[in-house]
């Protein structure tokens, strides 16, 4: 062996050892998924929020449990070699896609997700989802996953996931890929800010949903440099329809935050 290449050879080995595998493009598509949302996500007119078509979902439900298999098929080896933003857009996809095959499970008689099961939460605890070769809860999926690996570090998922809630961000009429998931996490989070059923300025307050009092934590860890609630919102202070100045009331104290009315029933087309 030439010299050139021993050394070209060492210097490949010793960086695989030092920082691990080079990361790899997925050889997976969520193209099947990214149809089944064109056709079945209706958004509003503004973008702000979509209703779900569970009928049309339901005519097409061998092409959602094709895409539900295809998921379940990735080992967490190959996973774990793919860019962080191909792993979280995997697992975005993944919530979404499984809560709604939840629905569909019971549809059409059901008024809300919290109507299944017998306990407050207990739409979420149910080991539903098929994942890494174990079965899991869309609770282990969001918040052992998607929010316990350091990895990621991410809280404008809060935007992505989907709950099958009116007041749940909305479904997204196409499915997140890594090659774009930073511009589609901040196209979702100012869409959803500027809906003005549940994020205001009144009377001195901001009303903002309660995802922002259940996850706080998640917008005041240090994402983008905000260590504050009131600085991530003042952050997306114009699709508040803030002011300057507000913005600046907002960070320095002087518009509280409060928060607005929570809405659980289903975000069915039909409702």
């Amino acid at each position: 062996m030439k010299k050139t290449h021993f050394l070209l050879l060492t210097s490949v080995l010793l960086y695989c050892s030092t920082t691990g595998a080079a990361e790899t493009e997925p050889d997976f598509s969520h193209k099947s998924w990214d149809d089944l949302l064109t056709r079945f996500v209706k958004l509003s007119a503004d973008g702000t929020a979509s209703r779900v078509d569970y009928e049309g979902f339901a005519k097409s439900r061998p092409k959602l449990a094709a895409y539900l298999d295809e998921l379940a098929t990735v080992s967490e080896v190959d996973f774990n070699r793919w860019s962080v933003a191909e792993q979280l857009a995997f697992l975005i996809n993944a919530y979404n896609a499984w809560t709604v095959e939840l629905i569909l499970e019971r549809y059409p008689g059901i008024e809300s997700i919290r109507g299944i099961g017998f306990l407050p939460g207990a739409a979420w605890r149910l080991k539903v989802v098929e994942l890494f070769g174990r079965q899991m809860s869309l609770d282990n999926l969001e918040h052992d996953m998607i929010r316990g690996w350091d990895r990621f570090h991410e809280p404008r998922i809060h935007f992505a996931i989907n709950c099958a809630a009116v007041g749940c961000p909305a479904l997204s009429n196409r499915a997140f890929i890594g090659a774009t998931l930073d511009d589609q996490l901040d196209r979702n989070a100012r869409q959803f800010l500027k809906d003005r059923s549940r994020n205001y300025a009144i009377r001195g307050d901001l009303y903002v949903s309660p995802i922002f009092r259940w996850y706080r934590e998640d917008f005041q860890d240090g994402w983008g440099g905000y260590e504050s609630l009131p600085a991530f919102l003042a952050e997306y202070g114009e699709a508040l329809g803030l002011s300057e100045a507000q913005k600046v009331a907002l960070m320095s104290g002087r518009i509280r935050i409060r928060f607005s009315r929570y809405d659980w029933s289903l975000n069915a087309l039909d409702r």
